[in-house]
């Protein structure tokens, strides 16, 4: 579609845009002294002024009342992990009970693999899809081994449709083709590459159909699309919170386990700050675990990591999902379409874009293919202020976040990409 792609036009848009405010929350990156154009949200999120807050403020905690800190004032470390409740359970449709944040994401599928993953007959094989994050990869290799069991049999992978994207109907076929001997689908809900959206919600009733316990990873799907784990009836989830929920590098992980185990007796590699709060000092062995989701807790959570995390998610619950989703979907499409038109402008031949076409089938992230000299194109936007990603050999993503990008971050993008072809 042709669209309009001059500055004025950018400036009007974000001029009279609900969420403009929230961009002067954040702390941008200088390239010769202009705010960079940062479109890397999908791999770290831009830092807030409400993170950098929060970390003062717990170090001035710290400071003053040193082990005390535990148990006093309204951040007390001993039930910090609460904090982010309310703004998980908005942003993943889930109850406020079935979400908890520890440790880092892979520890965390790792926990859950061990805790939901088990061999019933003949039932014992991992799905997976085809090119998967290569941490998940690692997660599952792993964990088969140590059942005793050889990765090359044992895990299976969704296939690619035609245009490397999943098409429903194809992994219904493939999950159908291998209920028989499958335990358990851990499947990213949005695929990193591409920037595709799966459907989470028919997957899961098909997959569960089959006697399939389903976990998705939704590193690249929190705080960007819309997810009701609670509704979908997910057995597990897991997240990062460091990239479009902003919490900071490394930043710990988001959990969500249905309320249909928490009385389950799962067997669980337990801790003790998953043990019952208020008898958790009273330091016995046997196990009594927290209710929900916190009883997967192991270790004291890491306050001036954990706090940040309760700090930005302020961010979404004052901005509100409906108008942060329409202004991403609003950004995307101008990404997209101005992409689009500045391809054929220059005759076609030089890029294509993988990424979904359909809004609904993807989030903010845009990935571009470029046929050739795309590390050269990466390393010139780069030199002009671009913060952008590049996946070997041909791949660009761009991702513009709703909270802190706006419609002259693309506007200008557009221009530099140009620049590169025209000098």
């Amino acid at each position: 579609m042709a669209m309009e792609f001059t500055k004025e036009w950018a400036s009007k848009e974000d001029e009279k845009c609900d969420l403009k405010s929230f961009r002067e929350e954040f702390i941008f990156p200088q390239h010769n002294g202009k705010p960079v154009l940062y479109f890397t949200g999908n791999s770290l999120g831009l830092q807030s002024k409400r993170c950098r807050e929060a970390v003062e403020r717990h170090l001035d905690k710290w400071g003053a009342e040193a082990v005390d800190g535990h148990f006093t004032g309204e951040d007390q470390w001993f039930n910090l992990h609460a904090a982010s409740k309310k703004g998980f359970a908005y942003m993943m449709g889930a109850k406020e009970s079935e979400v908890s944040v520890m440790n880092g994401l892979t520890t965390n599928l790792h926990l859950m693999l061990s805790s939901f993953y088990k061999q019933n007959g003949t039932k014992k094989k991992i799905i997976i899809e085809e090119k998967a994050f290569p941490s998940d990869y690692y997660v599952v290799e792993s964990f088969l081994r140590l059942q005793g069991l050889d990765p090359e049999e044992n895990l299976l992978e969704i296939p690619y449709s035609e245009g490397k994207l999943f098409d429903t109907d194809t992994t219904k076929a493939f999950i159908d083709k291998h209920a028989d001997d499958t335990a358990l689908m851990l499947v990213g809900g949005l695929n990193y590459y591409s920037g595709q959206v799966l459907d989470m919600p028919a997957i899961t009733q098909f997959a569960q159909s089959k006697n399939i316990v389903v976990g998705w990873d939704l590193a690249h799907a929190a705080g960007n699309v819309e997810c009701q784990l609670h509704d979908w009836n997910v057995d597990f989830a897991c997240w990062c919170t460091y990239k479009y929920m902003n919490s900071g590098p490394g930043a710990p992980s988001g959990i969500f386990v249905h309320e249909k185990h928490h009385k389950s007796n799962l067997p669980r590699m337990a801790g003790w700050w998953g043990y019952e709060q208020k008898t958790r000092f009273n330091m016995d062995k046997k196990f009594v675990p927290m209710e929900g989701a916190d009883g997967w807790q192991q270790s004291n959570g890491p306050a001036l990591a954990i706090a940040p995390i309760a700090a930005s998610l302020s961010l979404f619950l004052d901005a509100g999902k409906e108008k942060l989703f329409s202004k991403r979907d609003r950004l995307s499409e101008y990404l997209a379409a101005g992409l689009h038109d500045l391809n054929a402008k220059l005759g076609g031949a030089y890029f294509e874009i993988i990424s979904p076409k359909s809004m609904s089938e993807r989030g903010s992230q845009v990935s571009i293919y470029v046929k050739d000299q795309a590390k050269e194109l990466f390393d010139y936007m780069c030199s002009e202020g671009v913060v952008p990603d590049y996946r070997k050999p041909n791949v660009i993503r761009l991702a513009p976040v709703p909270l802190y990008n706006n419609f002259m971050d693309i506007c200008e993008t557009l221009k530099i990409i140009e620049a590169f072809y025209k000098k």
